[in-house]
C-alpha cells in the first residue's frame, strides 16, 4: 500500500516541479495614500503614477480623504482650532 501510494506521489511530483516565485508587494490604501499626497506636495510625477497604481481609483479617494481628515483634525488639536478653521486657512478661504 504505500509503496503504490509513494510511486503516485513520486510520479505526480516528479511531472511538475514546484517553483516559488516571489509574489510582488501588496500595498495598502492608506500607504498608496500616504505616498500619492506626498508625491503630490513635491511634485513628483513618477512617485504619483506608482502610487496611483497600487490600489483603485476608488480607494486611493478613500485613502487621500482619510489623510486630510487626519491632518486637519492633528493641525486643528496643534493650532487650538476649529477642523473647519484650519481646513479652510489652509485652502485660503476667508473664516465663516
Amino acid at each position: 500500500m504505500f509503496s503504490r501510494l509513494r510511486r503516485i506521489l513520486v510520479s505526480d511530483g516528479a511531472a511538475a516541479p514546484a517553483v516559488n516565485h516571489p509574489r510582488p508587494r501588496q500595498h495598502n490604501l492608506f500607504e498608496a495614500a500616504a505616498t500619492y499626497v506626498s508625491a503630490c506636495a513635491e511634485d513628483d510625477q513618477q512617485r504619483i503614477d506608482e502610487a496611483a497604481g497600487w490600489v483603485s481609483p476608488e480607494a486611493l479617494s478613500f485613502g487621500v480623504n482619510e489623510l486630510a481628515c487626519r491632518a486637519v483634525i492633528a493641525l486643528a488639536r496643534e493650532r487650538d482650532e476649529s477642523p473647519q478653521a484650519v481646513a479652510r486657512s489652509l485652502l485660503g478661504l476667508p473664516t465663516a
